[in-house]
């Protein structure tokens, strides 16, 4: 991490203080998220994500719409499993055309169709296929319906470019 971050940690709010400095050539150190999970808060890395994320000074954000399960014909499985493996396949293809990877992504905000807790393998796997161990800050959020009725999960990502 660079020197001009600090991290200054009150009670549940990470506080982050950045100091100026005079722009250089980016290397790829330069670029990387800062994964900040807390010791004396819950360790969210088992369910695939992270507490925080510090983004490098100086980086240029992207931000990927809400990606659904369809496939490249706009075909859409009835199977929540299925749709969550497409979604994320589809949330790579749009990293990937930015010229990013997975790692450079930031922040997940993920919407469930109905959620219950056996929903949470499902996306955990995916989650942890994608991202391994650079797991993203992550929002889950339940809702009664997406954009139109067969869809059960959409994904929407904060990506770091270089």
């Amino acid at each position: 991490m660079s020197s001009a971050i600090k991290n200054l940690l009150t009670g549940e709010f990470i506080i982050m203080t950045m100091g100026v400095s005079t722009p250089t050539t980016a290397n790829e150190t330069d670029l990387k998220l800062t994964i900040v999970n807390p010791q004396n808060l819950y360790d969210p890395t088992p369910n695939g994500y992270s507490t925080a994320v510090i983004v490098p000074n100086g980086a240029r954000v992207a931000y990927i719409s809400g990606q659904g399960g369809q496939d490249s014909t706009g075909g859409l499985s009835s199977d929540f499993a299925v749709q969550v493996e497409q979604a994320y396949a589809n949330l790579r293809a749009a990293i990937e055309a930015l010229g990013a990877k997975p790692d450079q992504v930031a922040k997940l905000t993920i919407y469930v169709v109905d959620h219950d807790m056996s929903k949470l393998e499902v996306l955990t796997s995916n989650i942890k296929a994608m991202f391994g161990k650079a797991l993203p800050a992550q929002t889950l959020v339940p809702v009664p319906k997406l954009a139109i009725d067969p869809m059960l999960f959409e994904v929407e990502a904060v990506v770091i470019l270089d």
